[in-house]
């Protein structure tokens, strides 16, 4: 005896809604991503401070004047020779405003020949990052 056997019709998939559904998930994950300034990808531990705090306003992102404890010098994430330094924290200046952080094992040396460099330039002061500001 054959019994009749139904015949199944295969699943179907609505594209069309996964579409919208995607697009919608991609403007929200681009419109709510934050971007992050570039920074040379060096490890510095910064000292602590209980009485300062960053001179630098916290609404703008400024360029930051990295040393290493090797005497390393990084603008951004750039690194700067000793000779070029003034030059470039000075043009970099007119737009925007520049930070120093330095690592807790930089020789005193070091940080008194960027600072020299700098006010040579004609740089008077620069405002330092006494801690991370991520914590």
């Amino acid at each position: 005896m054959a019994f009749y056997q139904k015949k199944r019709a295969s699943p179907i998939i609505p594209i069309v809604s996964l579409v919208d559904i995607l697009t919608v998930l991609l403007i929200f994950f681009i419109a709510t991503m934050t971007f992050k300034a570039q920074q040379p990808q060096v490890k510095i531990t910064l000292p602590n401070s209980e009485t300062a705090v960053n001179a630098v306003a916290e609404k703008t992102v400024p360029a930051v004047l990295t040393v290493t404890p090797e005497g390393k010098i990084y603008l951004d994430a750039r690194e700067v020779e000793m000779e070029k330094l003034g030059d470039l924290v000075k043009e970099t200046k007119k737009t925007r405003d520049v930070a120093m952080r330095a690592d807790k094992q930089v020789p005193f040396g070091i940080i008194i020949q960027v600072l020299d460099a700098l006010k040579k330039s004609g740089i008077e002061t620069l405002p330092t990052q006494m801690q991370d500001p991520k914590k």
